[in-house]
């Protein structure tokens, strides 16, 4: 140990700016480039800062896309192909493969003679007689699971094609697009304000067109009137402010049985004025909620069980429970209102 501080005691006195004024303008770069700290392994940075700059050249001008483009394919072309280690002649080396298909003879034992009214039959068969006798045989290896079932739950000959045919999809039907809903919203708004006893059932389903001010408008008409017994508003772009007119109906009317505002844009505030609205309501017996734009919370759902337990009314709820303490409150108070509602029209 002392050895080595002796060792270090004859740089203690060391002129560092005379060393440095002695070395010359080669040294001094070098030097440079030997203290600056680089981390190469930082793929943050850009990468002059990950690596030295070591271009002795001096820029020729600014990027010349097209001229480099023209360059690079230049010197790919006049690049000589590497040859061969072992040049391609074409010759065929070895004996061509022949398959060996030698012919089984079938043992005495495994023999079957037939009788020849059976034996002249299968051999006139055709393709979809050999495909149905050999889907009742239990054969089911040999066809596609169409061909099987079609032999098996049918009497006659219904496969077309053969044991061997290639596997085709089934051909389904097309099922055309629902046709528009013919009703038309202003009349309709305006045989609710009239109170028309002839309206009983009101359906704006898939109407996307509806202005807000509308379906509130309908709202509040609803309040006053004694004939509709049936409001189905399901995917007309209802939203919170649409809720809340309908809890204010839900408070005031006293006629309608069926509400379905379903695959809307409720959220679970507007969800949450509707629960609450509907303990002041008797009449309605059937309200469904489900598939709104996002997930109502466990909240609500709570107040929904809380709402069916307390509204004997409500026999019918429409909504996907998420939770299984709200969903088998649910499904008990729902069993409950049904039993009084049939004790009710028994008595």
């Amino acid at each position: 140990m002392t050895s080595y501080r002796q060792e270090l005691e004859k740089y203690r006195d060391i002129d560092e700016d005379k060393i440095l004024r002695e070395l010359s303008a080669e040294e001094l770069e070098q030097l440079d480039m030997e203290l600056l700290e680089m981390d190469p392994e930082n793929v943050l940075l850009p990468a002059g800062l990950r690596q030295r700059d070591q271009t002795q050249k001096s820029p020729t001008g600014p990027l010349d896309r097209e001229a480099l483009l023209q360059h690079l394919e230049k010197q790919a072309l006049e690049a000589g192909e590497r040859d061969d280690l072992v040049p391609f002649t074409g010759e065929k080396k070895g004996k061509p493969f022949v398959p060996k298909n030698p012919t089984r003879e079938i043992p005495r034992e495994e023999q079957i003679t037939l009788e020849p009214e059976l034996e002249e039959a299968l051999a006139n068969a055709t393709e979809a007689e050999m495909c149905d006798i050999a889907a009742i045989l239990g054969m089911y290896t040999l066809m596609s699971n169409k061909q099987y079932y079609d032999a098996i739950c049918s009497g006659t000959i219904t496969n077309t094609e053969g044991i061997n045919s290639v596997v085709k999809p089934d051909t389904y039907k097309p099922v055309p697009d629902e046709p528009p809903n013919p009703t038309n919203v202003e009349e309709t708004l305006r045989q609710i304000q009239a109170n028309d006893g002839a309206l009983e059932e009101v359906n704006l389903n898939n109407i996307k067109d509806i202005p807000i001010s509308t379906l509130k408008a309908i709202c509040e008409a609803m309040k006053t009137n004694t004939h509709v017994k049936k409001l189905s508003l399901v995917a007309t772009r209802s939203n919170d402010p649409v809720a809340s007119a309908v809890a204010e109906m839900l408070m005031e009317n006293k006629t309608l049985q069926s509400l379905n505002i379903e695959s809307n844009f409720i959220t679970s505030a507007g969800m949450m004025s509707i629960i609450k609205a509907m303990y002041h309501n008797t009449t309605l017996s059937e309200l469904k909620v489900d598939n709104q734009c996002q997930r109502l919370g466990d909240t609500v759902e709570m107040e929904m069980a809380t709402m069916l337990e307390q509204c004997p009314s409500v026999v019918r709820f429409g909504y996907h429970f998420t939770q299984q303490g709200p969903r088998a409150r649910a499904a008990i108070a729902i069993t409950n209102n049904n039993e009084l509602r049939r004790k009710q029209k028994k008595t």
